[in-house]
């Protein structure tokens, strides 16, 4: 899914990161910027980005800004897509009727 390697945890100061895994999107964002000690993880379903997804359908967990931290939130994100594995896969497929439909308009 993810590869703790391609997010400086110290870069989430400065920037959130994005993603997305079989049709379940994560959003990291460090919490006070610069001077940030903890970053937040949310999780959506797709098809809609971070700011257009409702807040009701997003879940979210906060670790500590460090290495540790990090590998916490990497065994969260995993923990998350299994156990919510078929709400994460219908997602998936409906982003594609989400999408058709829109070209169609």
């Amino acid at each position: 899914m993810i590869d703790k390697k391609l997010i400086p945890y110290g870069g989430l100061k400065k920037e959130p990161f994005s993603g997305s895994h079989r049709g379940m999107r994560y959003f990291f964002r460090g919490d006070d910027g610069k001077k940030s000690t903890t970053f937040t993880v949310f999780v959506y379903p797709e098809p809609w980005c971070f700011e257009q997804t409702p807040d009701e359908e997003k879940q979210k967990e906060t670790f500590p800004l460090s290495e540790e931290g990090m590998d916490q939130a990497i065994a969260w994100l995993w923990e998350k897509f299994e156990s919510e594995k078929d709400r994460w896969l219908t997602a998936e497929q409906e982003m594609m009727h989400t999408v058709n439909r829109r070209s169609q308009l």
